[in-house]
């Protein structure tokens, strides 16, 4: 059974807030404790502080820098709780619960990372703490929707894009490439993040071409720490588990038949 991961609550300053896309931020804090902890694939629940939203919200670490004690997010404004976050300012403070959950596997010798939309965020980091070990494939339904290119630019060795439109790279979805790629390249694990539906897909080519997989998942939850059970699901082997604390990272054989 896994330890407990160590987990701190602050208030962080915001260091710098931008648009990347439409209605999609980079957010910034100052929270060099969490810097320190993280893991590539772990999140963070965070609290406005005016008293806005009553709640956490679940949010994956895109980066996280230990020399300078920051920590980054990308997210999309979706409703109440990421609209209010994304009217915060720098100099702003906001509280930040974390890092939660495990992480992904940082010891395979040559990894592909597979993402979808907001799913590129976590896996970012990822690319980042392998040193440029790994290949990126991802996939949008356009050309605008795949800025995320500049961000994995300098962290990874090869950039693979599928777009549903054409507009860039292979026609398609990310399962429309991977058979191909796979097939091509010694990959000893693929990483995936993104719809739930695009993963299935990923986990059953894998598992046609031998090699391991490891997916985020992503649920509604309200405390991030295994109490409140409302990100539970069921596994392959007939248990119940939860996101927050026993994933968000899951082998995929034990949350996909």
């Amino acid at each position: 059974m896994a330890l407990p991961k160590k987990k701190v609550t602050v208030d962080s300053r915001i260091v710098s807030q931008r648009e990347l896309y439409d209605q999609v931020f980079q957010l910034v804090v100052k929270a060099p404790e969490v810097a320190e902890l993280a893991e590539a694939g772990q999140f963070v629940q965070l609290r406005i502080l005016n008293g806005s939203c009553l709640l956490r919200r679940p949010v994956g670490i895109a980066a996280a820098d230990k020399d300078k004690g920051t920590v980054a997010f990308i997210y999309r404004v979706v409703g109440k709780g990421t609209k209010a976050i994304s009217e915060l300012k720098a100099g702003d403070t906001i509280n930040v619960l974390g890092p939660l959950g495990h992480g992904f596997d940082t010891a395979a010798k040559k990894p592909l990372i597979v993402g979808g939309g907001m799913g590129l965020s976590p896996v970012l980091f990822y690319a980042a703490a392998l040193q440029g070990k790994a290949d990126v494939l991802m996939g949008g339904k356009t050309k605008g929707e795949l800025f995320w290119q500049e961000l994995f630019t300098g962290k990874v060795q090869d950039i693979f894009c599928t777009t549903d439109d054409g507009s860039l790279g292979t026609k398609g979805f990310t399962t429309t490439l991977l058979p191909e790629l796979l097939a091509k390249k010694d990959y000893d694990l693929v990483v995936a993040c993104g719809p739930e539906i695009m993963m299935k897909g990923i986990a059953k080519i894998a598992k046609e071409h031998g090699v391991r997989c490891q997916v985020s998942l992503e649920k509604r939850m309200g405390c991030g720490l295994g109490a409140c059970l409302s990100c539970s699901i069921d596994t392959t082997n007939g248990q119940r588990k939860k996101v927050c604390k026993d994933g968000p990272v899951f082998e995929a054989g034990e949350v996909f038949a």
